[in-house]
């Protein structure tokens, strides 16, 4: 309701609705017609015990993403060790996944932004698995925020994890393995802003990116150690934690979805898959590459004339009408 003691916020809180309602009647919240043809499979991609006798280690693993991703590899063999500053959520997802799979599921505490929990949430792992022969770094946060409101301290709580979080457990992880004379497979799971840029997740865009020059480097680098290293842009995939801190209105949902060529959000199923598959035997030769995966979102919003799609039959007939009437250079 709004607080008719104060004009100015009345104002501004009736503009903003106002705002709201528009983007959201100019809009539609369901998948558009095309989905139809690009339903999302959902089930299980890699043949049974493909991940057999391996280990799995996935930062941000209780929840999203890192949740689907760790059930697809326990289903496929893994043992999965996930991770966060959550615990009891950790431990909640682990006995959920693994009373499913049949195949264990560790939970253990890490706070990936501190190299020294990193450390020891390596050693508890050692003690429980071994090294893993996979690692995906999945733990994120982000917001959206005008980039003239933030503070260095909102800055720093972005980076830290994303960019200095993944840093860490690479390398913690990565020296380890060369010591041991082990092979793994590294996965970052970044987003299709860190090629392009974005503005108002300026300190997500730029920390991805950092990530993404981190594993191309390191796929150069250290190969020669048995290591692959790989990285997936999801486009939007609706998870909770993630959409109430980028779109709490609801609102740029509907926009997200008007933008997307095949007209539906990704599932996190989708991106499991394709973890799985560039985490497996099956890509050994993948090392270095960076995958979209956004239902043609990136390209859509790229291409300078695609907004052109919005004209009608009959609307051409008239452009072309003038076009071919049209004299002169």
């Amino acid at each position: 309701s709004i607080n008719r003691t104060n004009p100015a916020r009345s104002l501004i809180i009736s503009t903003f609705t106002l705002s709201i309602k528009k983007l959201i009647n100019t809009t539609t919240s369901a998948a558009l017609p095309q989905s139809t043809f690009f339903p999302p499979a959902e089930g299980v991609m890699l043949p049974t015990g493909s991940f057999s006798n391996r280990v799995a280690f996935i930062t941000g693993g209780g929840t999203g993403l890192g949740r689907a991703m760790t059930s697809t590899l326990s289903q496929l063999g893994a043992q999965c060790v996930i991770a966060s500053r959550k615990l009891d959520v950790l431990q909640q997802t682990a006995e959920e996944i693994s009373s499913q799979t049949g195949n264990k599921v560790h939970a253990v505490e890490c706070d990936v932004r501190d190299p020294q929990a990193v450390a020891r949430c390596v050693e508890r792992m050692e003690t429980l698995t071994g090294l893993p022969d996979v690692i995906i770094n999945n733990a994120a946060g982000n917001f959206v925020c005008p980039s003239e409101r933030l503070s260095p301290n909102a800055w720093r709580s972005i980076t830290d994890i994303v960019l200095n979080g993944t840093a860490f457990v690479t390398l913690e992880l990565g020296k380890r393995l060369i010591q041991s004379r082990k092979g793994a497979s590294f996965l970052a799971i970044t987003t299709i802003y860190a090629e392009s840029g974005s503005g108002f997740v300026v300190p997500s865009a730029s920390a991805k990116a950092g990530v993404e020059a981190l594993y191309k480097s390191l796929a150069a680098e250290w190969g020669r150690y048995g290591h692959r290293f790989n990285i997936i842009q999801p486009g939007p995939i609706r998870t909770k934690g993630a959409f109430s801190r980028l779109d709490p209105t609801g609102a740029f949902e509907k926009a997200m979805i008007s933008r997307i060529p095949t007209g539906r959000l990704g599932k996190p199923a989708e991106i499991a898959n394709l973890a799985a598959f560039v985490s497996s035997d099956y890509a050994t030769w993948m090392s270095g590459a960076v995958i979209r995966l956004d239902g043609g979102e990136y390209v859509s919003m790229a291409g300078e004339f695609n907004e052109l799609r919005r004209v009608t039959p009959d609307q051409w007939k008239m452009m072309e009408a003038m076009i071919r009437n049209t004299r002169g250079s």
